[in-house]
């Protein structure tokens, strides 16, 4: 279990001050005073004082702080892990499981087995998740196992939803930009409204299937509104199928055919980009050819969807 974070300043970063070097770094001020009351900050070794100015190749060092007792139930449940470094973990979260337990759902969480697998290493993390997806939305969930790393990754990751909807989209690729909030009649339920928070989402048809008259759309979120593909897609004539929520039908899949496919982001400390991917789970498989999956994977720019719908 990783206890520190170090550093080789860069020749960018020749003379300037600790305190501007680790804003760079996106440690903030809360966590700068952590690290001072766990030890301090060191400069090759020796204690620094953020004030003090740092030279081209030396080598800084972060001491974690220890981490807080998690109040989740670890349990024995598989944990489907498609990347890991000291610092991030990318999780596969099938549908059907929430990522926090809440009243409704207190066991058999995606946290519940983060804590179990973790437990079962024998090291004491908190559960952290990047990225937030609905019960029913199967796919990837980036999970931070520092703070530091919580801190470094909250602007970074860049996520690509699979959506199959009904019907196909005109045009084939472009933007549904229309402001997003909470119905007044439902606790659950949002709607688009002039008076709602800005939500925009970047769809692009990659397949229609013809004999199921439906689409499967790549979005990529510029904001994190809830729900806001599925509201997105319906308020434009397109629900989700299986999304009987908002209007979908449930003939081919009983739940929403959502799933987080591919997820990128840079390393902590590295800065190196990682680019993550998982497949389709098979129930949104069943509703399309057996080689869209592996084409999805491969390079979704081979399809070109031309303006009457038709698979080019």
């Amino acid at each position: 279990m990783i206890q520190e974070i170090c550093w080789q300043v860069a020749p960018r970063c020749d003379g300037m001050t600790l305190r501007d070097f680790l804003r760079s770094k996106r440690v903030s001020a809360g966590l700068r005073a952590a690290v001072k009351r766990n030890g301090g900050f060191l400069c090759d070794g020796r204690l620094i004082c953020a004030h003090e100015r740092i030279a081209a190749g030396q080598k800084i060092v972060m001491p974690l702080c220890e981490e807080q007792e998690s109040h989740v139930t670890p349990q024995n449940i598989p944990l489907d892990i498609c990347y890991e470094s000291p610092h991030v973990m990318v999780l596969n979260k099938p549908a059907g499981m929430t990522i926090h337990p809440t009243l409704g759902f207190a066991h058999d969480t995606l946290a519940n087995a983060f804590c179990g697998e973790m437990e079962r290493r024998g090291e004491k993390r908190l559960f952290r998740p990047l990225n937030r997806l609905d019960r029913e939305t199967s796919g990837l969930v980036v999970c931070a196992m520092h703070g530091y790393a919580a801190a470094w990754l909250t602007e970074e990751v860049q996520k690509i939803y699979y959506a199959v909807v009904q019907g196909m989209p005109s045009p084939p690729q472009g933007d549904w930009n229309q402001p997003i909030r909470r119905c007044e009649d439902s606790i659950i339920k949002r709607c688009c409204a002039d008076d709602g928070k800005p939500s925009l989402t970047h769809y692009r048809v990659l397949y229609y299937e013809p004999t199921k008259n439906c689409a499967l759309t790549e979005c990529r979120l510029e904001t994190g509104r809830t729900h806001q593909i599925r509201v997105h897609a319906s308020t434009l004539g397109h629900p989700l199928c299986g999304d009987d929520l908002y209007g979908g039908s449930t003939q081919y899949i009983n739940r929403v055919a959502l799933h987080c496919g591919s997820v990128s982001f840079r390393e902590p400390v590295t800065e190196q980009r990682v680019a993550v991917t998982c497949p389709l789970p098979p129930d949104i498989c069943e509703l399309l050819p057996n080689w869209v999956q592996e084409a999805v994977l491969l390079d979704s720019q081979i399809w070109k969807i031309s303006e009457n719908g038709k698979n080019a």
